[in-house]
């Protein structure tokens, strides 16, 4: 389900900032985003590397504990935003309401290893026995309907891996912008990315080895027969499944996504399923029409059912309904889980406790019914006026650059002005709270988690034909995160993120600028990066442009896709500037417009120097050590393959491309990072 993900990533959540893995063994700043000298290692030159001028000392002290991938300066403050949901959950354990009662006994079922172990693979007999029962290939096209789920937060969050050959996702359309339409997404394949099949790198190899032993191993503990064997034939269909998708690069041309296939269309153009089953199954035969995002893949994946064995596909379907749930089965299928998707792709040697588990899957399946206590008790109204205030000071700021730009069109120009003047921002929390309604047992974790994924399906499917809600949120208040969702021309800035360590009332302007500002800013840029810029204020996937205007904006980004090419994290491989070219663009316009922001907050007076650093020199430093982090190789290199953000460290390179930078530090021709005036990108 990773290239679902990947896939929408720009147009469901172009996601600025996820912070919640990240962790550090000393204790954290008092406060929020203000400087910290300690971290800065004062041996580098600003102008040579700003990260680690900003970060050394830091990073050469700080060490990756076992449970994480990776270390950030605000672990202790992470780990307390997860004690402060823990707290929240035992609480609802005392109340007498029914939600609260539903948080509880979801945290519970997930607790109680007592009741996991006594009924041990029952829960996913009947599954089980369904998919052993199928004779045919038109009943494989019923079982791979019946598995179809929209791309929920959840799903994302749990790190459960489905089974399903397709993905759904409930947007409003590219051309139709007033409804809710159903896009159809390339799947099937479960490890990070098409790369870790495809790849021929030793470290990828070596990765596909020990999966196929995975698979083996959970087929073992299942009591299936033959379990290596079955292993082999599973990794061989998932790759032939890689060959056929799209790689993020391609994923994220919206351009050629938008492709609209009739229900009968499916037949003729990718023969090999059986659409009218796979569709009846689904729940979706009265559905006219849908978004079809990689066609090709859908061609190449029906030829595979059609053309591969039907032993092959129901190992296939055994393997991924028992992987799903492996890691809330007994102990012996939860250790295996770990092993390889914890300690082989990402370097953890030791698994988090078991309740800050339970938190994240309590946090994932009931995101509304949490979200609100979450909000009652750590949001305080001054908070949310305070942000609010900073967002206007933004906009007020984006409007003057786009006013203000010499190279484009009055025609282009009032479009895109038009677009920012209707962007809905919301903060902290939704006008209107989604319904998560399943039934939770104290007992049953595999029914709840089970009975979440079928609620939110039909939650999602219920929207398509219906009016949009434009201000429908797409994460939960108490997620450290914060989106752009272009199809509806909005922002979310949860109430987690707009905290202590991003955001904090005590600490200089120029540090809440460089920080939190920084992120505002990245995210009002997603309405105008390579994909936000194709649709228009309504959310529409419509050319607003003129041909010049057009023509000049993909010169320049083109030049920043160049830029981010050429960092190298890993001596075999370096970043994919197309891949990650919207998240650079936002990041490139998102920091010149909190610099903007943070220079008008001052209303002209000076910035007071604090430790020695002027104003602006506090900013550019907020900004660089608000992205400190120390990963595992395995973990990067992850990121650097699947991501479409820049990983952390290469983001502070963005300063590069910041005259204020150059005049604040005194950068010399002569520094590693020094690009000269004409070779800067600037693009909003």
């Amino acid at each position: 389900m990773k290239a679902i993900r990947s896939a929408i990533q720009f147009l469901l959540c172009s996601a600025a900032i996820l912070l919640a893995t990240s962790a550090l063994p000393q204790a954290p700043p008092a406060h929020g985003p203000a400087v910290v000298p300690s971290y800065m290692d004062k041996s580098v030159r600003p102008g040579d590397e700003f990260y680690l001028y900003a970060n050394g000392a830091w990073e050469k002290n700080a060490e990756i504990r076992p449970d994480r991938a990776g270390e950030s300066p605000a672990s202790d403050i992470y780990d307390q935003h997860e004690q402060s949901l823990q707290d929240l959950i035992l609480a609802a354990a005392k109340a007498q309401d029914s939600n609260s009662r539903r948080i509880a006994d979801l945290y519970h079922s997930y607790m109680d290893e007592t009741a996991i172990e006594a009924v041990g693979l029952k829960p996913l007999e009947p599954r089980l026995k369904a998919i052993a029962a199928i004779s045919d290939k038109r009943q494989l096209a019923r079982s791979l309907g019946e598995t179809l789920r929209a791309d929920v937060d959840a799903l994302n969050m749990t790190n459960f891996h489905t089974d399903n050959l397709f993905g759904m996702w409930v947007a409003p359309g590219f051309d139709d912008s007033d409804h809710y339409h159903a896009y159809l997404m390339q799947g099937g394949i479960v490890l990070p990315d098409r790369e870790y099949y495809l790849s021929d790198s030793e470290s990828m190899r070596e990765i596909r080895t020990k999966y196929e032993q995975h698979i083996a191993t959970l087929l073992k503990l299942a009591g299936l027969d033959n379990p290596e064997d079955r292993a082999k034939r599973i990794v061989a269909l998932e790759h032939a499944i890689a060959q056929t998708h799209w790689t993020l690069a391609e994923d994220n041309d919206v351009h050629k996504a938008n492709n609209i296939w009739k229900a009968a269309d499916f037949a003729s153009k990718a023969p090999g399923l059986d659409w009218s089953e796979y569709f009846r199954g689904a729940g979706l035969d009265k559905q006219p029409d849908f978004y079809v995002w990689q066609p090709s893949a859908f061609t190449g994946e029906s030829a595979l059912v059609a053309s591969t064995p039907l032993q092959d596909w129901k190992d296939w379907l055994a393997f991924h309904a028992i992987d799903e749930f492996a890691s809330v089965l007994p102990k012996p299928f939860a250790e295996e889980q770990f092993a390889f998707w914890g300690k082989t792709l990402n370097g953890v040697s030791v698994q988090q406790p078991r309740w800050k588990r339970a938190v994240a899957v309590t946090d994932a399946h009931l995101p509304s019914e949490l979200g609100r206590l979450y909000v009652q008790r750590y949001f305080p109204p001054q908070t949310k006026a305070q942000v609010q205030a900073m967002v206007s000071n933004l906009i007020a700021v984006y409007r003057q650059r786009l006013e203000g730009i010499t190279w484009m069109a009055p025609a282009t120009k009032a479009q895109a002005i038009a677009k920012l003047e209707a962007l809905y921002v919301g903060i902290g929390y939704p006008d209107k709270w989604d319904e998560e309604n399943f039934e939770v047992k104290p007992d049953d974790i595999i029914g709840n988690l089970s009975r979440s994924r079928i609620a939110q399906y039909q939650r999602e499917r219920a929207l398509i034909g219906t009016m949009v809600d434009r201000k429908r949120w797409c994460m939960a208040p108490q997620t450290i995160n914060a989106v752009n969702l272009p199809l509806q021309n909005s922002l979310n800035f949860p109430a987690a993120i707009l905290q202590i360590p991003s955001f904090d009332a005590k600490a200089p302007a120029a540090a809440n600028y460089g920080a939190i500002g920084a992120v505002i800013g990245h995210e009002i840029s997603h309405t105008f990066d390579s994909e936000g810029s194709a649709f228009d204020s309504k959310g529409r996937l419509r050319n607003w442009w003129t041909k010049d205007d057009f023509a000049h904006f993909n010169a320049v980004t083109d030049r920043l896709a160049k830029q981010y090419d050429a960092y190298k994290p890993f001596p075999d491989l370096a970043l994919n500037g197309k891949q990650t070219l919207a998240e650079n663009i936002a990041d490139d316009a998102g920091l010149a417009a909190a610099y903007d922001a943070y220079k008008a907050s001052l209303k002209g007076q000076t910035a007071p120097e604090e430790n020695g650093f002027t104003g602006d020199q506090q900013f550019y430093l907020a900004f660089a050590q608000s992205w400190a982090e120390k990963l595992r190789p395995s973990a990067l290199r992850n990121e650097v393959l699947t991501d479409t953000h820049s990983p952390d460290h290469w983001r502070v390179f963005e300063v590069r491309n910041q005259n204020e930078w150059y005049k604040a530090f005194d950068i010399k021709p002569d520094e590693k990072l020094y690009l000269a005036p004409n070779a800067r990108v600037q693009i909003w």
